[in-house]
């Protein structure tokens, strides 16, 4: 399975969007940088769906730029106007060559859901390897309003309950991915979330 940042040379703050091609290409979240369609463009001129993690502006910005120039579907577990299917816990969805089950892993956002196949996981923004608080293992910050520590936890613990053992492949919404022991990363994560403490000092 072929998977492509295409916000790597980002310059503005905006989720990681991946582009995975193969026998169903996909786009996972579509960011917040202007000209992710056009990088999209660089690798395909078919775009089979756009899957959402969740909603956050940072993820869905550039989402409208994306559909009307590729017209693929919009699968989300959460309400949208251009939503063409709703994803729900224990459902399977088709990215490139494999299919990854849905999981519902609200507490960061109430749509929330992380995308886990026999190699690899998109975490979105519930589990990141790498961010500003926390290197190997870090969680997504719950200290907005309608977020929830006690949900991200249960939403992590529910990932581990289900991550099959042979994930090697973490894509999250932040930081950089990571190829490895994902289920380390992910118990550290949690072990972190479990602490109740603020991520950030200003929290």
């Amino acid at each position: 399975m072929n998977v492509i940042t295409v916000t790597a040379d980002a310059e503005t703050f905006t989720a990681n969007v991946y582009l995975v091609t193969g026998e169903r290409t996909v786009l996972v979240d579509a960011g917040a940088m202007a000209g992710v369609s056009d990088v999209v463009a660089e690798h395909t001129n078919d775009l089979d769906a756009v899957v959402l993690t969740h909603q956050h502006g940072d993820h869905v910005a550039e989402l409208d730029t994306v559909l009307d120039r590729f017209g693929p579907e919009l699968l989300a577990h959460g309400d949208h106007p251009r939503r063409t299917e709703g994803i729900d816990d224990g459902d399977t969805v088709k990215i490139g060559d494999e299919e990854f089950e849905v999981v519902a892993t609200p507490g960061h956002a109430d749509d929330h859901v992380s995308l886990v196949s026999e190699t690899t996981i998109f975490s979105g923004d519930v589990v990141v390897h790498d961010d500003g608080a926390f290197d190997y293992g870090s969680f997504g910050r719950t200290d907005m309003t309608g977020q929830s520590r006690e949900e991200l936890i249960e939403s992590i613990e529910r990932i581990l309950d289900r991550l099959p053992e042979g994930v090697e492949h973490l894509y999250a919404g932040h930081g950089e991915d990571f190829h490895g022991d994902v289920r380390d990363v992910i118990e550290t994560a949690l072990s972190r979330a479990q602490k109740r403490e603020p991520k950030y000092p200003d929290e």
